[in-house]
């Protein structure tokens, strides 16, 4: 399938976090696409984005510079996209984040501990090996778990022994998410609101949208690959209501996520390049 420049995906993963594609290989792959702009946005951390965007220098693809923050709204887990994160400005990210990571690794370390004592035979030096940056999430420990047969099932495990409700994981505390509006303001970058319906429910998100705009949010994820075409209506209406810039992802994870695609989702995934150069434009 070939676009001919005229869609972009503003949301991918890479082998950073909780992806399996190298950045590299999904500049090389939206190459192929064709498609104008992809955006790695890997979990609290940049750390892949100088090799992505190395590997767009010589391609026709833009690379779009970004990441995903785990943020906390009065108790419920929000996503929030930074766009076009300045190249110069990456270090400030990372120490941004280095916190929020510290009390992750904790977390990380504390579940370990509990599968342990459960009789799971786990290596934690193991499984950060499996990263490039030795940042591990539940993902990484589902995937380290399943290689050596000891859950069935990645998508089970979370349902099960890896939910919060199992008592093995407890959440780490998050950033809050008006504390990431502010940094990414203060960075010339877009705040875009990832995936908003798998967080709040309509009126909750009506009622963050009204204070969220006017500190500084900018655009809000209309087009993904778990919406509905009625989903993304009501998306791209409330955009409008709110002065919102839109935007679309595929939430690409490579082999994490094999029913997901690049650019397309699960197949009906169609997000305009001009999203993309508004966003941008905007930012000017």
């Amino acid at each position: 399938m070939i676009f001919g420049k005229a869609y972009c995906d503003l949301h991918t993963h890479s082998c950073f976090s909780d992806g399996t594609d190298t950045p590299a290989q999904i500049i090389e792959a939206a190459e192929k696409l064709k498609l104008s702009h992809v955006a790695l946005c890997d979990h609290n951390t940049v750390d892949g984005v100088p090799e992505f965007v190395l590997s767009a220098r010589d391609k026709r693809v833009e690379a779009v510079a970004g990441i995903e923050l785990s943020t906390d709204y009065g108790g419920t887990e929000l996503h929030l996209l930074g766009l076009f994160l300045p190249h110069d400005r990456l270090r400030a990210v990372a120490d941004f984040v280095k916190e929020a990571n510290e009390r992750k690794e904790q977390s990380n370390i504390r579940m370990i501990e509990s599968l342990k004592r459960a009789g799971f035979n786990l290596d934690y030096d193991k499984i950060k090996a499996t990263t490039p940056n030795g940042k591990v999430n539940r993902s990484n420990v589902a995937d380290y778990m399943l290689e050596h047969k000891m859950i069935t099932s990645k998508a089970k495990a979370f349902e099960t022994i890896l939910s919060p409700e199992a008592g093995h994981y407890v959440e780490p505390k998050r950033l809050s998410v008006w504390e990431a509006l502010d940094f990414l303001k203060l960075l010339n970058a877009a705040p875009i609101l990832a995936h908003p319906l798998l967080n709040l429910k309509y009126k909750e998100l009506y009622d963050f949208l009204k204070k969220a705009k006017d500190c500084g949010l900018l655009g809000l994820e209309c087009h993904y690959s778990l919406y509905s075409s009625a989903d993304t209506d009501i998306m791209m209406t409330l955009a409008k209501h709110f002065d919102l810039l839109p935007s679309g992802g595929s939430d690409y994870h490579g082999k994490a996520k094999p029913d997901i695609s690049l650019g397309v989702g699960k197949a009906a995934l169609r997000v305009p390049s001009k999203f993309a150069e508004n966003i941008k434009e905007k930012l000017k």
